[in-house]
């Protein structure tokens, strides 16, 4: 009879930290269920938003927390071509490969959602109880290798589709036709582009994920609200 006890005891200690996570004294609990889909809609909301932020015209060139510039390799060759004459032409290239970075990035969309998939209850709680940029975190550690793979074709075609990869090119040519050009310049155009554009998605993903948990209002579902709800009281 003691040990049926026991094991009685040991079975609800059990269903007790699997099923419902709760450090409150009062009746509040939520399940690993609710984490996990609070958490995937917290991501889904995120990332929808932080595409559309970017996807469209001046997402990247009328930001200037996200505006790309000359890659630093070719930075020191803009001064030197406007001093002769040469602004128009840096000009249209900071702007088609604003341009190219703001039509790739909504290819991202099947990448975050495939990682949204992919997340296990084990996941979701570490994220509820997490720091604040727990679910950014996760995104970067699952999706970065992917996001860059995937990226790197779309804004090489998007850099052509703009004309970025011609006036870019233009760009360094003149330069490095010069006479007094000792040293070529020929930086990786679409690698800097990758990495400018899945930085400031991260970010946009990072802010709407600290709104979500800060901002009551920011939980457009009642598993949001229930979940974050629970969150910032314990």
């Amino acid at each position: 009879m003691r040990k049926q006890i026991l094991l009685a005891g040991f079975f609800f200690l059990g269903l007790s930290s699997c099923d419902v996570i709760s450090n409150l004294p009062q009746t509040t609990t939520i399940t690993q269920a609710e984490a996990a889909q609070a958490i995937r809609e917290a991501l889904d909301q995120g990332t929808g938003k932080g595409i559309g932020f970017l996807n469209k015209p001046d997402g990247f060139f009328g930001n200037e927390a996200y505006k790309l510039f000359l890659p630093p390799d070719a930075k020191k060759i803009e001064n030197t071509l406007r001093q002769v004459g040469f602004s128009s032409l840096v000009d249209k290239a900071i702007l088609q490969i604003n341009r190219a970075a703001e039509d790739a990035v909504g290819s991202a969309r099947p990448i975050f959602l495939d990682a949204i998939k992919e997340m296990t209850i084990a996941d979701a709680i570490a994220i509820v109880k997490g720091p604040r940029d727990a679910a950014t975190q996760y995104f970067r550690q699952k999706t970065t290798d992917k996001l860059v793979a995937a990226f790197l074709p779309l804004i090489k075609s998007s850099l052509d589709k703009f004309s970025a990869t011609k006036y870019y090119a233009d760009l360094v040519n003149t330069y490095n036709g010069f006479p007094t050009t000792l040293n070529k310049i020929n930086p990786d155009l679409p690698s800097y582009v990758v990495d400018k554009a899945v930085n400031a998605l991260f970010d946009q993903v990072a802010q709407e994920e600290v709104n979500i948990r800060n901002n009551p209002v920011a939980r457009t579902t009642e598993i949001l609200k229930k979940v974050f709800g629970w969150a910032n009281k314990t």
